[in-house]
């Protein structure tokens, strides 16, 4: 018997894709790179936490590896970057303590894209 997808749920087929976790960890792993690239070029201290897709932005120069030191992070920060990134056509989670997600929508024009909406939010976090 062949699994039938209703019609919502036909995405769920690409989870099947040969290759498709790996093209999402190399897409992970250079968001995070970029988006480290251009706050350091901001001269703004991030941590940028990653597991394969999934990825939290953190304004602070010490490591995140707990509560005390996600709170520690400057939420302002991240409160002016989140808004300079929404006047730069991405949406971001509002806080700095949910996660940021690549995905299977999500190609090389999606991600240049929100690199370069985070180069110019980089500076506006940093005021």
């Amino acid at each position: 018997m062949a699994l039938v997808f209703p019609e919502w749920a036909q995405e769920l087929r690409l989870l099947g894709e040969a290759g498709l976790y790996e093209r999402l960890e190399a897409q992970g792993a250079g968001l995070e790179a970029n988006l480290k690239a251009a706050a350091d070029q901001a001269g703004v201290p991030v941590v940028v936490n990653r597991v394969g897709s999934m990825l939290g932005l953190f304004f602070t120069g010490d490591p995140v590896t707990d509560f005390a030191g996600a709170t520690a992070a400057d939420g302002e920060a991240y409160g002016r970057f989140f808004h300079a990134m929404l006047d730069g056509g991405v949406y971001l989670a509002p806080s700095a303590f949910e996660a940021a997600f690549v995905s299977t929508a999500h190609g090389d024009n999606e991600i240049e894209k929100t690199v370069a909406a985070a180069a110019a939010a980089f500076k506006s976090a940093k005021a």
